[in-house]
Formats: structure tokens, C-alpha cells, sequence
């Protein structure tokens, strides 16, 4: 259904058909635009000076412009995903205050801050060359704590804020049971489970996720993470990973998901979530290439010519010697 919205508040009119319409992705600074406009709309005396420091640290330090670290080298938990993950949870705040929930100015800046740092574990320190930073995949959440800990305080926050904000990147853990959490307080908790949907929102619904999903199955190699026979089997497998986000968000993250649709209606006039039909549309096409017979399904997974990049990379880990299917499909969306 294509609908017209505006889209800034210059009144900027366009057609949106799907997620990738509303904002330049790939733009870490129109990413930036984007929350600020959200935050604006929480509150028109939000002060958003702290986020934009926060933002710019995080990005030098993805980039390798931090003191003491090397560039992000890891390709599925990017700079990319961080931005996905901070727009995401500006949006479901932004849909939690619609719904009656309230957070004070400084919350809200923890939960983003949460957001910004919750992969930092994924980068290296500069002594660290052996590998990339892929091999803390088992850690990264507790380095990505550490991290906080460590430079909290250059982003502005108190003691108080740092222990708060180590809570809410916690439950991006997926083998933390969250129920066992002793949360400071119940908006700390509801931070934490929203970073949590945001977190797998924003992988899950991005335009490219089944093409990354190859960066991840070596990612996870290099992990020494034991579950998958090949990429193949990593495909299949993702096929019930999806089963099992859909009851993590309606149990462990109390559906927190759902604030997304009451942002996107009040900020776009949007009625449809365009997440979960992102998320939606790419699991049929998952199940439709995987149901191709004697074929490799990644021969069917062109966006962004990721792929073709991570072939030249690690080369082909498909099980068998499979000619790469003809028969193209045409995502739907």
C-alpha cells in the first residue's frame, strides 16, 4: 500500500511503500536528524546536547577515531547496526510515551546512549590484532559493559547513570533470563526490554538482513561457535530463530515491540508496522529460496552485492559442490 506522508517538518512529501523509504540508512548523520526530530516530538525542551556528544563518540570509535581502539572490523555488528538500533530505540521510546509510559529527559538519554554502546564489545582495543572483533561474540555484551564502565563518564554520565545503563545493555544478552534481573527501577527495566526489541528490530527488519546473515555465520566462525555445520544449515536454522524472537518479544521483552506502530502513525500517519512487515516479508522469501530444490539459496540474495563480497572474502562454505540456482525470485519488498 503506498501512502503519501510527510516525512520532516519542512512538510517534505514522498511516497512510502516500505522502512527503507523514511530515512537515508546508510547517512549516520540523517540517522541522527531523524532521532532528534523524535526527540523533539517527546519533548520540545529535550536536551539533545548530550545525545549528539554521544552519537559522535560512538561513531569515531566504530570508525577508529576513538583513543585506544582500532576501527570496527566486524560486518553483520557494524556501525550500521548501531545506527539501526538507536533509531529504533528513539521510535519505540517515542511510541511508549504515546502509549502512557513517561521517562524523564536523562532516562531517555541513558536509553540511547544504551543503544549507541550496546555492541561496543565488537571493537578492539589498539594492542588487539590478533583476528577481528567478531571472536568476542560469546562476550561482546559484557565488553560492551566494560566499555561503559570505562568511558561513561566521557559521555556524560554519573555513576548512578553508568550502573543504570549496564542494566539496560544486559538485556540485549539473549542468554540472560531477564526475569532474574534486579532492575533499579521499573523504567530502567522497561528501558532495558525496549533496548532489547529495538535490538532485534533493527537487525532483523533492515533491508539487507538475510544477505548479512552471511557475515554472521562467519562471524560466528571465527567465534568458535560450534552450532552450524555450514552456511547452509545456518539458513536453515534462522528459519526458527524467527519463531523464537516472536515469543521472545511477546514474553521476555513484555511486547514492547508494539510501541513501533503508535510512533509510526503519530510521526508519519503510518497505520501499518513496517518493521514487522519488513521482518514478515523476508521470512517468506527465506522459506521460498530454501525450498528450492539442489540449489545454493545465497545465489538468490543480491542486495547491496553482499554476497559477491563475502564469497571473495571467505569463499564458499555452501554444503556440496551446488551450481548456483538460475531461477531468480523477486523479493517482495
Amino acid at each position: 500500500m503506498k501512502n503519501m506522508q510527510k516525512i520532516s517538518n519542512k512538510d517534505t512529501v514522498m511516497n512510502v511503500t516500505q522502512l527503507s523509504d523514511l530515512v537515508k540508512m546508510d547517512s549516520p548523520q540523517a540517522v541522527l536528524e531523524e532521532v532528534l526530530i523524535i526527540l523533539d516530538l517527546i519533548s520540545p525542551n529535550y536536551n539533545i546536547a548530550p545525545v549528539t556528544s554521544a552519537f559522535t563518540s560512538t561513531v569515531n570509535l566504530f570508525n577508529g577515531s576513538y583513543p585506544g581502539y582500532r576501527a570496527c572490523n566486524t560486518e553483520y555488528h557494524d556501525l550500521h547496526h548501531t545506527t539501526n538500533t538507536f533509531l529504533a530505540m528513539a521510535r519505540l521510546i517515542h511510541g511508549a510515551v504515546i502509549d502512557g509510559d513517561s521517562f524523564s529527559g536523562r532516562l531517555i538519554t541513558l536509553g540511547l546512549i544504551a543503544a549507541l554502546l550496546h555492541d561496543a564489545g565488537f571493537v578492539q582495543e589498539e594492542h588487539d590484532r590478533e583476528g577481528t572483533g567478531a571472536k568476542y561474540t560469546t562476550s561482546h555484551v559484557q565488553r560492551s559493559m566494560d566499555f561503559l564502565e570505562l568511558h561513561g563518564a566521557e559521555y556524560g554520565l554519573s555513576d548512578e547513570e553508568i550502573a543504570s545503563d549496564l542494566f539496560i545493555i544486559l538485556c540485549t544478552n539473549l542468554a540472560v533470563d531477564i526475569s532474574t534481573i534486579m532492575f533499579p527501577s521499573s523504567k530502567v527495566e522497561l528501558l532495558g526490554k525496549i533496548l532489547g526489541a529495538a535490538d532485534l528490530l533493527a537487525q532483523m527488519a533492515d533491508r539487507t538482513y538475510l544477505e548479512k546473515l552471511l557475515f554472521l555465520y562467519h562471524e560466528l566462525r571465527e567465534a568458535k561457535v560450534s552450532d552450524y555445520e555450514s552456511e547452509e544449515d545456518f539458513l536453515r536454522k534462522t528459519v526458527g530463530f524467527y519463531d523464537f524472537i516472536a515469543q521472545r518479544f511477546e514474553t521476555v521483552l513484555d511486547a514492547t515491540d508494539r510501541f513501533m506502530s503508535l510512533h509510526l502513525t503519530s510521526r508519519w500517519d503510518i497505520q501499518e508496522d513496517l518493521y514487522h512487515e519488513s521482518i514478515e516479508k523476508q521470512k517468506k522469501y527465506l522459506h521460498q529460496i530454501l525450498e528450492i530444490p539442489d540449489s545454493d539459496p545465497y545465489g538468490n540474495l543480491r542486495r547491496g552485492g553482499i554476497v559477491d563480497k563475502v564469497r571473495q572474502k571467505y569463499g564458499n562454505n555452501f554444503k556440496g559442490d551446488i551450481q548456483k540456482n538460475k531461477l531468480i525470485i523477486q523479493s517482495s519488498n
